[in-house]
């Protein structure tokens, strides 16, 4: 039987069962194991681990766990020295593209509404979004921990908020997405870029007093959905607001 220490530090203790979080663990095992397989057997998400220290040395999750090795392991915390001792997986593209499970509509909503390319349907499978996160380097947002474990994904994040404005910031500021927020850029229904267009256009489309007040327009060419800036515009002004400001608190 063979004997490890692990350490599992700051925001990964949100998946360590209370009593171990935050401490040392002894654990024994008597299998050979990866020590990706080691650390989800704590229930930690491997897209979650940004950094693994093994008796002091970065190592990758291919990394195969040796009897009395000491492992440290370490979240995803933007700091550019953890980063730089052995990346687990290549650098994302700036603004990052998510897609969200299906419990997370509204969180995909306002992402969309703050220019956040955020695929989304309410019937997408955990197989489904596994393949689109992988085929297309998309972040995956979920709270369903076993879909975060699924060896095809690279880049995902578990959202522990349960309230959608709380969960919007909390990923905003987990990705560092307050410089590249380019509000009412995207269609909220569908994820769309929108487009400028004539009033000429589509004002067969469009209510009377829509067509009479109105002269400015946005359109998604995926869906055809039209936008302007009418009576809900102050509120959605607010929420952007409210939104994109780095100091936010959810009391």
């Amino acid at each position: 039987m063979a004997q490890i220490k692990v350490h599992f530090y700051h925001s990964l203790n949100d998946f360590i069962a209370p009593a171990l979080s935050a401490t040392e663990i002894i654990h024994n095992f008597d299998r050979k194991a990866s020590v990706k397989d080691m650390i989800e057997s704590f229930n930690v998400p491997h897209p979650e681990v940004e950094l693994i220290l093994v008796n002091g040395i970065a190592v990758n999750f291919n990394y195969i766990v040796q009897d009395r090795d000491n492992i440290q392991v370490y979240p995803a915390d933007g700091s550019p020295e953890v980063k730089r001792l052995l990346p687990l997986r290549a650098e994302l593209s700036r603004p990052p593209v998510f897609v969200a499970d299906s419990n997370l509509g509204k969180l995909a909503r306002y992402l969309r509404l703050l220019g956040f390319d955020c695929l989304y349907r309410n019937d997408f499978g955990d197989a489904t979004i596994a393949t689109i996160a992988s085929e297309q380097q998309r972040i995956v947002l979920t709270r369903d921990r076993s879909l975060l474990q699924r060896r095809i994904i690279t880049y995902g994040y578990f959202v522990r908020a349960n309230l959608p404005k709380i969960q919007t910031q909390e990923v905003l500021k987990r990705f560092n997405l307050y410089s590249l927020i380019k509000p009412l850029t995207r269609c909220t229904h569908c994820n769309g870029k929108l487009m400028e267009t004539c009033k000429q256009q589509i004002e067969h489309c469009l209510e009377p007093l829509t067509r009479k007040y109105y002269e400015k327009f946005l359109v998604c060419p995926e869906c055809g959905q039209i936008y302007w800036q009418g009576g809900h515009y102050v509120r959605i002004k607010l929420l952007i607001d409210e939104f994109a400001a780095e100091n936010y608190s959810s009391v």
